[in-house]
């Protein structure tokens, strides 16, 4: 079985990984590039956390795609993966917090509530004023980001992928096709023949497919900006503070890894963007909010200066779930993608569940939501919402 991957993010990346495992024949193309700066994971990190609210599928891939993250790195020897623990601050007993407490401890995933002075006590950097109590997961931590793309890529190349830079034409009238997809035209006059077509084209998916995902899917500006720790003072390096969310301030940050500096980003929606033509400087908007964030929760870091930053997008759905499904009048193609902003920690389980969908294996089973959640359907904005556009299980 041929299949062409179209997208060389990380569900793209990851699918023609596990496609190539199941036996196909694979060629994965990109625009761009695995691993470049222009994707939604061009950033250096992304958090991965088991907490997702009340819902407990997404924790199981969370778990799941960390063991295969891990293995990469033992496989490498390139660092994917740092342990820093992630810690949500809870304004109130109820809430996210409270539910994800609940789904983890009943999964039997590692985590722990703790008090006010308990948090003040473990982690003194940080200014618990207005924070009733926080959900911490030891286990969690930070996924090199653009790292990881770039390496699986490398491994899907190494086992026989064919992987490519190449722009396609949107599949149209014009390519013959009626119940099936037979190729998909380059933009240097060739073409590729697969019998199955797996489109994974991140934030420019809405754009090969306008009228099927255009309306459930948004490509909203984000920025990540990084200050520099104070002269020499470890207490915002990983291994001395962990990951943290702010659920209900939409903010979260990364500790300093690699020496890059503390990483802050505001996690509400900006403008809606064309990922092929945003000027990629960060804005003094965000800047001074994230600033004025870490004046009041981190107050050694207040006066410090930006390091560096970066400019990316979100993959937006309105309810934060991703889009898997076969195309409706193609039998061989999948539409995959809407990472929301929360994707990259589920890159492996995805890839092994589309594989799986592809080429007809029955773990698709066992890796299948309990319901309907990732449909080719209109979806409605998620209930508990803390911003217009970001459902329960959250964006980070």
């Amino acid at each position: 079985m041929r299949v062409a991957v179209i997208g060389a993010g990380v569900f793209g990346s990851w699918t023609a990984v596990w496609l190539r495992r199941r036996g196909a024949d694979v060629v994965l193309l990109d625009q761009y590039g695995a691993g470049n700066s222009l994707a939604s994971s061009g950033d250096e990190s992304r958090v991965t956390r088991s907490a997702h609210g009340p819902d407990a599928h997404y924790p199981r891939w969370q778990r799941h795609s960390l063991e295969q993250y891990r293995a990469l790195e033992r496989v490498t020897g390139e660092r994917l993966f740092v342990e820093t623990g992630v810690l949500w601050f809870a304004h109130r007993d109820d809430g996210f917090e409270a539910d994800s407490l609940s789904v983890l401890a009943e999964a039997g995933v590692p985590v722990e509530r703790l008090d006010r002075p308990e948090l003040e006590r473990r982690f003194p950097q940080i200014a618990a004023d207005g924070v009733t109590w926080a959900l911490y997961e030891p286990e969690g931590g930070v996924l090199m980001a653009r790292r990881g793309v770039a390496v699986a890529a490398q491994r899907a190349a190494l086992a026989g992928v064919d992987v490519r830079r190449a722009v396609i034409f949107p599949p149209g009238e014009g390519d013959g096709q009626t119940a099936a997809v037979p190729r998909v035209g380059l933009a240097d006059g060739g073409s590729v023949e697969a019998d199955a077509f797996v489109f994974a084209c991140g934030p420019w998916l809405a754009r090969l497919f306008p009228d099927l995902v255009g309306p459930m899917l948004e490509v909203p500006r984000q920025e990540v900006i990084y200050f520099a720790t104070p002269p020499g003072d470890d207490r915002f390096d990983a291994g001395s503070m962990p990951t943290w969310v702010d659920y209900d301030a939409s903010f979260y940050g990364i500790p300093s890894i690699e020496r890059r500096g503390l990483k802050c980003a505001p996690d509400w929606p900006g403008p809606l963007v064309d990922p092929d033509r945003q000027e990629r400087a960060l804005s003094e908007e965000r800047i001074e909010a994230a600033r004025a964030y870490l004046r009041r929760r981190f107050p050694a870091m207040g006066g410090q200066p930006v390091s560096e930053g970066r400019v990316c997008q979100y993959e937006l759905t309105p309810d934060t779930h991703f889009i898997v499904d076969r195309h409706p009048a193609w039998e061989n193609a999948w539409i995959v993608g809407g990472g929301s902003g929360h994707g990259y920690k589920h890159g492996p389980a995805m890839g092994e569940y589309v594989s799986a969908l592809v080429t007809g294996d029955s773990a698709a089973t066992g890796l299948a939501p309990p319901d309907d959640r990732f449909a080719l359907r209109p979806r409605r904005r998620g209930i508990g919402m803390r911003t217009a556009a970001a459902a329960p299980q959250g964006t980070i």
